[in-house]
């Protein structure tokens, strides 16, 4: 192994291998010269760079968090619960971080946002196919969203199985009904690519769950952990919705959306809404 000088001179064995015959093995793993070369932007505003590089975190985030929810509903199907709690827990961590991602941008005033806005054209956080996944392994199923990715084959592809598979909690609702408790047949056989609509024998069933902890000290610590992850994700379009408000008012969004009075509306949803609504009944 080659060694290079230190400063009086003389090679060190405790210096690290600087000599490579290709690219350093972080590159071949990390790929940070591809990630770093992604950002194009399109206007001369400096500001430009930051919003472009907060929004592309933001996609990696939603990409190991699919990855993650996707983990967890296998567990759940195959009745492995720990690794599903692993899964969920990672997620909570990640969520976090990602909406962390909202700082640089949480302040923006319209003039400064209007300095490169017109560089997004009709380009629309709404529109990322990766977020979309998420929003649909919570039961958030909507086939009208895939029709902005017919153009582009395997992302349409992706979207359509993501449509058509069990969500996240789907997969919950299922061991549940496993586990002896009554979850309604109507629930676990409606149709998946439906966005999930509430059921009151669902919130007594979870509020069963709650009401004898002790017996049901896995699942109630289940219940938590997705409790977790829908308070983040209920963070997140609140802090969506408090960034674009400051930025633009209730201008038309850049993807033709209804801009505040869209996210408004998504912001009042909770994601597993009888793990909320049970507690009043515990």
């Amino acid at each position: 192994m080659s060694t290079f000088p230190d400063a009086s001179g003389a090679g060190s064995v405790d210096d690290p291998n600087l000599d490579f015959a290709g690219t350093t093995p972080y590159e071949d793993y990390v790929r940070a010269d591809v990630l770093t070369h992604l950002q194009h932007p399109r206007s001369d505003d400096p500001g430009e760079m930051v919003f472009l590089v907060t929004t592309q975190v933001m996609e990696l985030w939603f990409t190991v968090i699919v990855h993650e929810w996707e983990t967890a509903g296998r567990a759940l199907r195959e009745d492995r619960v720990p690794v599903a709690m692993d899964a969920l827990k990672r997620s909570v961590r990640e969520l976090e971080a990602l909406n962390h991602s909202w700082r640089p941008l949480a302040h923006l005033t319209p003039a400064q946002f209007n300095s490169y806005r017109g560089a997004l054209g009709e380009g629309s956080g709404f529109q990322s196919a990766m977020y979309r996944r998420m929003e649909f392994l919570l039961g958030e199923k909507s086939a009208s969203m895939l029709v902005p990715h017919r153009g582009a084959p395997r992302v349409h592809a992706e979207l359509e199985k993501a449509l058509q598979e069990p969500s996240l909690y789907d997969e919950v609702l299922r061991l549940l009904a496993r586990r002896g408790l009554p979850v309604p047949e109507a629930v676990l056989r409606r149709d998946p690519s439906l966005r999930y609509e509430p059921s009151p024998e669902v919130e007594r069933v979870w509020a069963g769950i709650y009401a004898d902890p002790d017996q049901n000290a896995e699942l109630v610590r289940l219940g938590e952990a997705l409790s977790d992850v829908a308070e983040l994700v209920w963070r997140w379009r609140n802090d969506h919705l408090v960034a674009t408000r400051r930025a633009m008012g209730s201008k038309t969004g850049t993807g033709g959306s209804a801009g505040v009075a869209w996210l408004e509306k998504r912001a009042q949803k909770n994601v597993f809404p009888e793990l909320w609504t049970a507690r009043s009944h515990v």
